[in-house]
């Protein structure tokens, strides 16, 4: 059981840092300096819990919330970002699969890339476009606030109730697999 809690929370931080690189970086750190009986960060990644690195990094979650939250800058921020939160969902990945698993570091890293890179490319390639398109950027700011909460429980959740995470990743991928067979139909119906 223990195997599966540590997949389900890596994969639920590295989901988030496709929203934003930091805050999940931040959560992992605080968690892991404040209460190590939860979550104790094995060496390289027992680093985030420093508090220097701490204080970086909140550093780091002000001005992206600040960057996202200013029209065009976000954008810039964005495409800056496509190279970020992919690298900051992978160290998550790992940190936190290495925690309770003997997840090789290669292939943590490479799972974390690819699941925090494809969050960041619905977000940066569909969503924000679809919402600046049909608000006139308007939208922008609300979704941007959204998505740092929706970080930030994510975040927190994939630590704390890892069952959780892997009860929305079933639910979100019986939804996916619906609406494909759905929208197969159609076009077979036409």
């Amino acid at each position: 059981m223990e195997l599966l809690t540590g997949i389900f929370t890596a994969f639920g931080l590295s989901a988030s840092a496709g929203l934003n690189a930091y805050i999940p970086l931040l959560v992992v750190g605080l968690i892991g300096h404040y209460f190590p009986q939860v979550l104790t960060l094995t060496p390289p990644w027992d680093n985030l819990a420093n508090p220097w690195i701490i204080l970086f990094i909140c550093v780091l979650v002000i001005i992206e919330m600040l960057a996202d939250k200013v029209p065009a800058v976000n954008h810039m921020n964005d495409v800056l970002q496509t190279f970020i939160r992919p690298a900051a969902g992978a160290v998550v990945f790992a940190a936190s699969a290495n925690v309770i698993t003997n997840v090789h570091p290669l292939f943590a890293l490479a799972c974390g890339l690819l699941v925090a890179g494809t969050v960041h490319v619905a977000k940066a390639g569909v969503l924000r476009p679809a919402v600046t398109a049909t608000t006139g950027g308007a939208g922008n700011v609300p979704v941007s606030i959204a998505e740092d909460i929706v970080s930030t429980v994510l975040s927190i959740v994939a630590i704390v109730m890892p069952i959780l995470i892997a009860t929305l990743m079933i639910v979100l991928a019986a939804f996916i697999i619906y609406w494909l067979y759905r929208r197969a139909n159609r076009n077979l119906a036409r």
